[in-house]
């Protein structure tokens, strides 16, 4: 996969002002804030800084910590996993393999079958109904 680079002023022009901190400054929106923490729509999530195939909506489910959850990515290359020792606490941070954008955290403390909780953030996403 090739990567998608652009300057930080460049990403401020293409993201509103939510996207661009969350994704590019590692932000977070507020809990249960988020345009798809209950969607249960069929389709794939994308993500909204370079459009890549991020999350199948068969991996999620609900897990009441208010953002939207999946199991797995829809890929073993979608994302990267990177140790986060920020606030205080010990967690590992997922970014899209493709432009770096932050997505949110990954959990140990998910549903079978893989014990996972991808903790995602809804404005890194963008999704695409099945048609």
């Amino acid at each position: 996969m090739q990567k998608l680079e652009k300057t930080l002023d460049d990403w401020k022009a293409m993201l509103d002002p939510e996207q661009y901190n969350v994704c590019r400054l590692k932000g977070t929106e507020r809990p249960f804030s988020g345009k798809y923490n209950a969607t249960k729509a069929d389709g794939v999530y994308h993500c909204i800084c370079c459009n890549e195939p991020l999350f199948d909506s068969a991996a999620k489910f609900d897990s009441g910590c208010g953002w939207p959850s999946f199991y797995q990515p829809i890929g073993e290359r979608a994302m990267v996993e990177i140790r986060d020792v920020s606030h205080g606490m010990v967690r590992t941070e997922v970014t899209c393999a493709k432009c770096d954008a932050h997505l949110g955290h990954v959990f140990p403390d998910g549903p079978p079958p893989t014990g996972l909780r991808y903790c995602i953030n809804s404005v890194c996403l963008d999704f695409v109904a099945r048609d």
